[in-house]
This record gives structure tokens, sequence and C-alpha cells, in this order.
């Protein structure tokens, strides 16, 4: 997770602490919303993310961010939380892509893959 942390740190500027923060509220997003068989393999491919989860939502998530999941807002609503942890929205789409491309690194593209087409507008962001 401290190699993620860092690429993450350098390619957005972000602080490592909210870095940190921000990969987790997206692998809990993907926990949810994507297919389950390819993100436990993600998961599992990436030490630390279960921590980095827990430590994530423990700041709440629920409510609102809950609701817009449910109805759809999907996306949208994982870039409430995003910036709600301090990301701006010039920050999303590098975090998104270099996120992802460690994913791919480190789980392969047969797990990626199907995690980006299973969920709409994932894309635009990875």
């Amino acid at each position: 997770m401290e190699e993620l942390i860092a690429r993450i740190t350098q390619k957005t500027g972000l602080e490592a602490s909210v870095a940190k923060k921000a990969i987790g509220l997206i692998l809990a997003y993907l926990q949810k919303e994507g297919p389950a068989n390819e993100v436990n393999q993600l998961l599992a491919a990436l030490p630390g993310a279960e921590e980095a989860i827990a430590q994530a939502g423990s700041g709440g998530g629920g409510g609102i961010m809950g609701m817009m999941g449910s109805l759809g807002g999907g996306v949208m609503a994982l870039g409430t939380q995003l910036m709600g942890a301090g990301v701006s929205m010039g920050q999303m789409q590098p975090l998104g892509r270099e996120l992802f491309a460690y994913g791919r690194e480190k789980a392969g593209e047969d797990v990626m893959g199907p995690i980006v087409g299973a969920i709409p507008g994932l894309s635009q962001f990875v």
C-alpha cells in the first residue's frame, strides 16, 4: 500500500493521508458496485487494501452518499465523497488512473477489465 500511496501522491500532489483515504473510498466503492469475484481478487493483490477500506469507512459514509449510490448516482456519489476527503476535481482522474494502473500491475487486466466494464461511468476516471 505504501508504494501505491507514494505513486498517487507524486501524480496528484495529495498528502499521503488524503491519498490513503481516497484509495479506501474507491476500493470500498468497487467492493459495493463491482463484480465480487474480480474485486476480491484485486483486494487480495493489494496488501493493506482491507485496512484502507476500514479506515475510509470510519468517517461515516452512509446517509446521502448511500442513497445517491442506490439511486444510480454511483460514480457521482464517489466523486462527492472524494471531494469531502480533500481530493479536487483535477486530482480525481490522475488518482483513478494511477490506482487502476497499479491494480493492473498487481492483479492483471483480466481482473481490472471486468471491474471497469461493470460500473457505469467509471471508465472516464481510469
